[in-house]
């Protein structure tokens, strides 16, 4: 039961008097109430920190642009993929070209200088797919592939070099009393293929006799580390036939055609063509 109101009629100022304070009553609590109610249900008013707000907004804003930025350069990178296209002097090359036949190397080097399009001496290039992965071996070829091979002969400077980052050598000749301290830079020298070892004949007593050995025009060629592919260069384009084909030769004689799956000679600018070696 609800709470009981005492009125008192025929009184007229009573009455008035407490109209008067049920109306104010009734105004206080209207004016503390912390919601409203509307058929019987509770209405709550709360209110909205702006800044907060605004904070909230301004993140929202950010992530849909984050979203839409990455959106547009993915799409863009997928584009440029797509729209990545040979030149017209390259398209034109390929067109002297058979995509199923397999050519004689004598065949293949003389078309690779018919096809030449550089304005620059362009590097011939072998490439095998081999029956396995980490392959090597060396060889001495007749004659200059046209680069320059850096050889250098570890000494203490030298040690200091190879710590800081500097490389600047192709081949690393060592006598065996800096073994122990080409250890500590394995790490370094390991991955480039650079570290000496007795197999590669790069360890010896005499090592100033194993650089002129390597001056000579002896080779190394090995597999990549975790792919049974190997990448040569043979020569120059501005080289004679003769002399790119006899490099190719014992190239492959050197590693032998029955490690060879298939073979690709081709210049640094030009389609490649797949060649016979049986």
């Amino acid at each position: 039961m609800g709470k009981v109101k005492t009125r008192f009629l025929g009184m007229e100022e009573v009455e008035k008097k407490q109209k008067k304070e049920q109306k104010k009553k009734a105004q206080e609590k209207k004016t503390k109430a912390p919601g409203k109610h509307k058929g019987g249900e509770q209405v709550r008013v709360v209110e909205v920190d702006q800044e907060a707000l605004e904070k909230m907004e301004k993140a929202v804003a950010l992530a849909e642009q984050s979203s839409s930025s990455k959106a547009q350069a993915d799409k863009e990178k997928t584009k440029k993929a797509q729209a990545k296209v040979r030149g017209k002097k390259y398209q034109q090359a390929k067109k002297n070209l058979s995509k199923d036949e397999k050519y004689q190397l004598e065949k293949a080097i003389d078309l690779l200088k018919k096809i030449k399009y550089a304005g620059f001496d362009e590097s011939v290039e072998l490439h095998l797919n081999t029956v396995k992965e980490g392959m090597k071996g060396e060889v001495r070829l007749p004659h200059s592939v046209g680069k320059q091979v850096r050889i250098k002969v570890v000494d203490d400077e030298l040690l200091g070099q190879i710590e800081q980052g500097k490389i600047d050598f192709d081949i690393l000749v060592t006598h065996p009393s800096y073994m122990p301290k080409l250890a500590k830079l394995a790490k370094i020298l390991g991955p480039k293929g650079l570290m000496p070892n007795p197999k590669t004949g790069t360890i010896s007593d005499r090592p100033d006799e194993v650089v002129k050995k390597f001056a000579k025009g002896d080779f190394r060629w090995k597999s990549e580390a975790k792919a049974p592919l190997i990448h040569l260069m043979v020569g120059k384009i501005s080289h004679g036939n003769k002399e790119l084909l006899e490099n190719t030769e014992i190239l492959i004689k050197s590693i032998g055609k029955s490690n060879i799956k298939s073979a690709y000679l081709k210049t640094t600018m030009s389609p490649a063509l797949r060649v016979e070696i049986e």
